[in-house]
């Protein structure tokens, strides 16, 4: 559901300015798919991580907050970044690295011991 919430606001823009390819310059348009694509980037790698965390049988409660953590950070990266807020885009990048962070921890001790 929240990649359509990005992909469609790309999609009107580029049939507002008719540009199908590339941004076309259009800075309203640029941000909306850099927002979209960095969705995908990051939340691609989240998923595979809660899932690797959750096989790993780490307690329920740490994959919920890893999970909220990681979808708190994509919601705020989204809104800085369609708003032009560098402060808001930047603490959901806190947050989303924080997540991946904390999954990846989480496997590399179970790993160990």
């Amino acid at each position: 559901m929240s990649l359509v919430a990005l992909s469609l606001p790309v999609s009107l823009r580029r049939a507002k300015v008719g540009e199908m390819v590339g941004d076309g310059a259009d800075e309203t348009l640029r941000r909306r798919i850099r927002a979209q694509g960095n969705f995908i980037e990051y939340v691609a790698l989240g998923i595979i991580s809660l899932g690797l965390v959750e096989a790993h049988a780490v307690p329920a409660w740490i994959v919920v907050a890893i999970g909220a953590t990681l979808a708190s950070g994509r919601l705020l990266h989204a809104i800085g970044m369609l708003g032009g807020s560098a402060p808001v885009r930047g603490f959901g990048m806190l947050l989303t690295y924080a997540a991946l962070l904390v999954a990846a921890g989480w496997l590399i001790m179970d790993a160990a011991f």
